[in-house]
């Protein structure tokens, strides 16, 4: 389903090589010509949204007729995608180098929210491996997160293959990191505590601190990134998007999704930083929840 680095994700089968083509544009019409308006995104929030993340996924009847035909109406898992879709986590941030957790969106356009020298390093590989993949070709969309980190990541990407900074589309809130509560600023290792609740219930949110700092559940930022791609595909037809996120629970939550995997297992599509994915919707029926909800373990040292 996906074309990834080298970086590990313990589901085989949504491994596809690197040498393997990605398919181009279904129309030869470029972002750059694009007579779709930018329009503010704000002002979408009222676009009817079918959502479901209090039960698993399940194969949508093919007998049935789609329920999001239409343009604007947007559900998970997707009857289709106008767009083609690269997702990159930007790479390692300043407190991330130092091990602490940092998800407040009060500092996400602060300097010490931005690419670490590791992370620089990291996303010039996501930018070449992009370019290698011909994400840009014929023109694409960069949609990064207004966090510092993220956009840094989102202008070397431009830079690398030859897109011009007009169409970078900063977004400011669908995006953020996930708001970890009273995990702010401890150590990297204790969020290993939030998967663990997140494998219980979609719905559980990490404790709370009232220092600004968000404290979502796997539903909530479920909410957020199924926004963020009904806007997507309302504005855009036939073009590339390559969304950046600052962190990997935006991009794995979006990943399980897009596929109809139990939201509660996102953390085994885990992005390591500066990782890049291509979204390949053909690939999609072979990796549907099934509709007993049992998750079906792919690698099996690793399903205890």
């Amino acid at each position: 389903m996906f074309a990834t680095s080298s970086s590990s994700v313990t589901v085989p089968t949504l491994v596809v090589p690197h040498s393997s083509t990605v398919p181009p544009l279904s129309t030869s019409k470029t972002p750059h010509n694009s007579s779709n308006p930018i329009i503010n995104r704000r002002h979408l929030l009222t676009i009817s949204i079918s959502i479901s993340v209090t039960t698993p996924f399940t194969q949508p009847n093919s007998l049935s007729p789609p329920v999001a035909d239409a343009r604007g109406l947007f559900q998970m898992p997707p009857f289709r995608l106008t767009n083609r879709y690269f997702l990159v986590r930007a790479g390692e941030s300043e407190y991330e180098s130092l091990g602490i957790i940092n998800t407040n969106p009060v500092a996400k356009t602060s300097m010490d929210s931005g690419l670490s020298e590791k992370g620089k390093k990291q996303i010039v590989r996501a930018a070449f491996e992009l370019k290698a993949m011909g994400a840009c070709e014929k023109g694409c969309w960069i949609w990064p997160s207004i966090t510092q980190r993220a956009y840094q990541a989102a202008e070397i990407i431009a830079s690398v293959n030859g897109v011009s900074r007009s169409y970078i589309v900063p977004e400011y809130s669908f995006l953020d990191a996930r708001g970890l509560g009273a995990y702010e600023g401890k150590n990297l290792e204790s969020v290993s505590e939030v998967y663990a609740s997140d494998g219980i219930s979609t719905t559980i949110k990490p404790p709370p601190i009232d220092d600004g700092t968000p404290n979502e559940s796997v539903a909530d930022v479920f909410v957020r990134v199924t926004q963020l791609m009904s806007i997507l595909e309302t504005q855009y037809s036939g073009d590339t998007v390559i969304i950046v996120s600052p962190d990997s629970d935006n991009l794995t939550i979006l990943q399980a999704g897009l596929v109809g995997l139990d939201l509660r297992r996102h953390r085994d599509l885990s992005f390591a930083p500066g990782e890049v994915r291509f979204v390949d919707t053909k690939s999609i029926p072979t990796y549907k929840q099934p509709a007993s909800a049992v998750y079906k373990c792919y690698n099996p040292p690793n399903c205890n």
